[in-house]
């Protein structure tokens, strides 16, 4: 169990994706010099169920990533730009209080055991994507190189399932059910049922 300054978002972060901030917030800003302080400077990242972050009152979910710090920008008048990277999934024990900044006790939570996932269950998951991605093109009336974009999640092979999760333009919901799957299996069926759910919302919106 470790204490970690956290970062709510609107948005639910997946391991392996990139992380761009701006910060001027003055608590931000703070946290911002305590994780430069450390010898790896990172934060949690979980998403806000409900409410919003500004002005407090939010609810956050309790499964998040850390966000790793990989370049920090003085900008002057106490404002940074950080480029971070999605690490580790973590899981919050119990949040702390916000002062000066959103603290959680946390642990690091790998994937569960469970039944294995193979390759070809993950390539049905790939070509129903590419399918998708190709109606939408057309509809468009644009070329998608599709098969390219889909093929690009296998360069991060830590994250294949977070990676092709990051291409889908699926709600936050979605996304934190890849997130918050336990195995990878149930991580596998929670995208299944993301693909059909935006290919249900794609031929809905092409009806009409």
């Amino acid at each position: 169990m470790t204490v970690t300054p956290m970062f709510p978002l609107e948005v639910a972060m997946l391991p392996g994706e990139e992380l761009p901030l701006r910060i001027f917030e003055p608590r931000y800003v703070a946290m911002v010099g305590d994780c430069m302080a450390m010898p790896e400077p990172a934060f949690g990242v979980v998403l806000i169920a409900a409410g919003r972050e500004v002005g407090g009152g939010d609810q956050r979910c309790d499964v998040g990533a850390l966000a790793r710090i990989v370049d920090c920008q003085n900008l002057g008048a106490e404002r940074f730009r950080l480029a971070c990277v999605m690490g580790e999934r973590i899981r919050v024990l119990r949040w702390l209080d916000d002062d000066p900044y959103p603290r959680a006790e946390f642990e690091l939570w790998p994937d569960e055991p469970g039944d294995p996932v193979d390759a070809a269950q993950i390539a049905g998951i790939e070509d129903r994507m590419v399918a998708l991605f190709d109606r939408i093109g057309e509809a468009k009336g644009m070329t998608v190189h599709s098969r390219e974009i889909v093929a690009a999640a296998r360069l991060d092979p830590a994250n294949h399932l977070y990676a092709l999760a990051a291409r889908l333009p699926m709600g936050q919901a979605d996304r934190y059910s890849v997130l918050s799957a336990p195995t990878e299996a149930a991580r596998l069926a929670a995208l299944s049922e993301a693909v059909d759910t935006v290919t249900a919302m794609v031929e809905f919106q092409l009806s009409e």
